[in-house]
């Protein structure tokens, strides 16, 4: 895969882990989960408008939201999507993970997020630094992200 397949901002920060020795990936990692934005206040009595991604070892909640796309957007691209995450601060790769996908695509369109190729996180070369099972965590964060928006925002609508 290349970064010119992903949106700008995704493309950036897998760069930005490509960059770095692999040993110092595991620190940026940790760098991105002290800057997951915590949830807003509306969802803080509400744990029902938040979706579990069970394969994640340590849990993890996420919820979407749209917004009508600025004007002159084509209709095939659908609304923006708004992601929101919960993840515990003892869960740093986990914590980690989602905000790479929050960063990366936060504010995008439907149809940008659905154009991600399902192989983003092995773009981070963190595979050989943490589990099978925590890539697979944020494989499995990325396609319930892209299965909720399929979901939810029906393209050329």
């Amino acid at each position: 895969m290349s970064t010119n397949t992903l949106p700008a901002a995704l493309a950036e920060i897998v760069e930005d882990f490509q960059a770095v020795e692999e040993r110092e990936r595991l620190q940026l990692l940790l760098e991105f989960s002290q800057s997951l934005p915590e949830l807003p206040e509306r969802y803080h009595d509400h744990p029902e408008m938040l979706e579990q991604v069970v394969e994640c070892q340590s849990p993890l909640f996420i919820s979407i939201e749209t917004e009508q796309a600025p004007e002159g957007t084509p209709p095939s691209a659908g609304p923006v999507v708004r992601l929101f995450f919960s993840a515990p601060a003892e869960a740093p790769t986990t914590r980690g993970f989602a905000s790479v996908l929050h960063e990366g695509l936060d504010g995008l369109t439907a149809a940008e997020i659905l154009a991600v190729p399902d192989d983003m996180p092995e773009e981070l070369g963190l595979t050989r630094l943490v589990s099978p099972l925590r890539m697979r965590g944020m494989a499995a964060m990325l396609g319930r992200i892209k299965r909720k928006v399929r979901g939810e925002c029906p393209l050329g609508a």
